[in-house]
This record gives C-alpha cells, sequence and structure tokens, in this order.
C-alpha cells in the first residue's frame, strides 16, 4: 500500500464518512454493485446472441428502374 499505514486509511474513510454521511456512502456503494451486475448480465447477452449478418441492399432490376415517376398531382386531380 505504498507509506500509507492503517491510520492513514481510517483517517480517509472518517472524512468520507463525515462528508457523504453513513447512508449515502451504502447507497452509492449499492449502485455501484448493481451497476456491475448489469454489466455483467449484459455482456453474457452478447455472448449469448449469435451475430446477425450484415443486411444486404437488393440491386435494382428493369421494372424498378424502368417505372414512370409520378409527378405531385393525383390521378383523382387530373380527372
Amino acid at each position: 500500500m505504498g507509506g500509507f499505514s492503517i491510520w492513514h486509511w481510517l483517517i480517509v474513510l472518517l472524512v468520507v464518512l463525515v462528508l457523504f454521511g453513513r447512508g449515502r456512502v451504502s447507497e452509492i456503494m449499492g449502485d455501484f454493485g448493481k451497476g456491475i451486475k448489469s454489466f455483467k448480465a449484459g455482456m453474457a447477452d452478447e455472448e449469448a446472441k449469435p451475430a446477425a449478418p450484415p443486411a444486404q441492399i437488393p440491386a435494382p432490376t428493369e421494372t424498378t428502374a424502368a417505372a414512370p415517376v409520378e409527378s405531385g398531382a393525383s390521378k383523382t386531380e387530373q380527372k
């Protein structure tokens, strides 16, 4: 632990408890634990799912390439 003794860590712990309070520290650690569990579950889900093949864009066919483009007026307005 480098040059820090147990007394240094106890003083740091005391300062953290004074600043945040006992309930707030336990709440933060609980949220931290939930986040780790959620991350692990997400990683397990990613490994379980097979990767989907990439979507392929179909090549244009003659019918779609030669289709006439209508103007802004609809057929009912032209009558």
